[in-house]
């Protein structure tokens, strides 16, 4: 099937995507400052620059969009227009998700993954659970990491 925006328009709309500060990065970060988490932005120096990261914790935050990441969720589906293009990007998105993830547990760092359906239309209460559970993740490993030390 045929596009009906015309390029020009296409390309405008894509160029909207935004690559940091969504609302899904944003709910996560407030989620984590309002449970006491101190954290920095953009990972600089980080293999696959983090969008969180703790270093307190060692711990680096990807909070990931289902459809640029290859999620296996239903809002992960293939563009039927270009196909072969679309499944060659997403697919090195992928591969280099996993090489950066990889790097970061190589350097020691703990890496953790938000993904857009965890929260995207759900209610209040479950998008909170979801937070709540990526806390304890990183403050359970944090308590694991000092009984091992003492």
């Amino acid at each position: 099937m045929a596009d009906i925006i015309s390029p020009e328009r296409r390309s405008a709309l894509m160029s909207r995507i935004r690559g940091k500060d969504t609302k899904i990065e944003l709910e996560v970060r407030h989620g984590l400052h309002a449970l006491g988490f101190r954290y920095r932005l953009g990972g600089a120096g980080l293999p696959g620059r983090p969008d969180i990261v703790l270093p307190k914790y060692r711990t680096a935050v990807f909070v990931h969009g289902c459809f640029w990441h290859r999620h296996s969720c239903p809002l992960f589906r293939l563009p039927k227009t270009r196909a072969d293009f679309w499944k060659a990007k997403i697919d090195a998105n992928y591969e280099r998700d996993r090489r950066q993830t990889a790097l970061l547990q190589e350097a020691g760092w703990n890496v953790e993954t938000v993904w857009e359906c965890e929260l995207r239309s759900r209610p209040t209460k479950q998008r909170a659970e979801v937070i709540i559970a990526l806390a304890d993740r990183i403050r359970s490993r944090d308590m694991k990491d000092y009984a091992v030390e003492r």
